[in-house]
């Protein structure tokens, strides 16, 4: 009988999860700046390829992004990324570049988005991870120099199917 062990199952698979993050953020007009601290809630879910040594894929994930400093409604933002990772039997480095959307009553603008993460396959349905991204959104509602990055560090666990 064909047995597989642990450390030699493959990272190729679909997998939904959920994500939780946080990180002080920067709104600027071209002249002036603002930290802004953002926290966020949400829902990812991926498919992946794992290729011997890399592993590759894509993701696409929402988030409920909101500010302590702002009394206004949550922000969503929308993430369709690829992903590129390093095969190391349970830990798994990968870097992510992607498309990003975000609206909320005001604003309704189109970004981009990469970043760096790590996952670590805790059972063999169940990864924990740890991602720090970058969105970039320029010229929201149409105004020359008016920008925003959406920088947060997630915590993230995923149950592969």
């Amino acid at each position: 009988m064909l047995t597989q062990t642990f450390d030699d199952l493959s990272w190729t698979g679909g997998y939904i999860g959920l994500q939780l993050g946080s990180r002080d953020n920067t709104a600027s007009d071209g002249s002036t700046s603002e930290e802004i601290n953002i926290d966020s809630v949400g829902l990812h879910t991926g498919y992946l390829y794992d290729l011997g040594t890399f592993v590759v894929g894509g993701e696409l994930s929402f988030d409920r992004v909101s500010s302590d400093e702002a009394d206004d409604d949550d922000t969503d933002m929308i993430r369709l990324r690829g992903r590129v990772g390093y095969d190391l039997g349970k830990f798994m480095p990968y870097v992510t570049l992607g498309a990003a959307h975000v609206s909320d009553d005001d604003v309704s603008k189109n970004g981009i988005s990469y970043g760096i993460g790590a996952e670590y396959r805790v059972t063999k349905k169940f990864n924990l991870g740890l991602e720090s991204s970058r969105t970039t959104f320029t010229d929201v509602d149409n105004t020359d120099g008016l920008g925003f990055d959406v920088d947060l560090i997630q915590i993230r666990g995923s149950y592969r199917f």
